[in-house]
């Protein structure tokens, strides 16, 4: 299994969510399982609305580089705008983060998996762990339920279910 991490604050978000799931479902990846979405508090650059995040449990046979290929493609067809004049870690219409690739340690100029800043962000790892509660970083083996613990007081609120 391969996990993904939605996240949108722009438009109508849920649209947006829902629109990157259709363009991923069926393009070569197949949606198995999805969270709850989550609305969370901006980190970083603060001055932006709040964010509808969730995560998917996905199946693909796209190798890594295949697949952030084509979540960066369907953030551009959606509107995402990575261009010079955009904010890092600023708003967006939707983000698609690779959190894992099945049981992998990837290191590139282009993809890190597992997720870097994943065990940082508790609106990455409460849905995550909603799908999958036993679930362990492939690096260390240690469960990511440690990581959620240091995390709780961030401000997450799980809209739906």
């Amino acid at each position: 299994m391969i996990y993904l991490s939605l996240g949108t604050n722009l438009g109508a978000r849920e649209e947006n969510l829902a629109r990157a799931i259709e363009l991923l479902d069926g393009n070569g990846i197949t949606v198995v399982r999805r969270s709850s979405i989550y609305e969370t508090a901006p980190r970083d650059v603060f001055d932006q609305p709040w964010f509808l995040n969730m995560v998917l449990e996905c199946h693909t046979d796209l190798f890594p580089m295949q697949l952030i290929s084509r979540a960066l493609r369907i953030e551009k067809t959606i509107g995402r705008d990575r261009g010079p004049t955009a904010v890092c870690r600023g708003p967006r219409l939707i983000d698609i983060d690779v959190l894992l690739y099945r049981s992998h340690v990837i290191a590139t100029p282009r993809l890190t998996v597992p997720h870097p800043r994943m065990f940082e962000r508790r609106f990455v790892l409460e849905p995550l762990l909603e799908l999958t509660p036993a679930l362990r970083d492939p690096r260390t083996k240690k469960p990511f339920a440690e990581f959620l613990a240091a995390v709780q007081d961030q401000n997450v609120k799980k809209l739906s279910a």
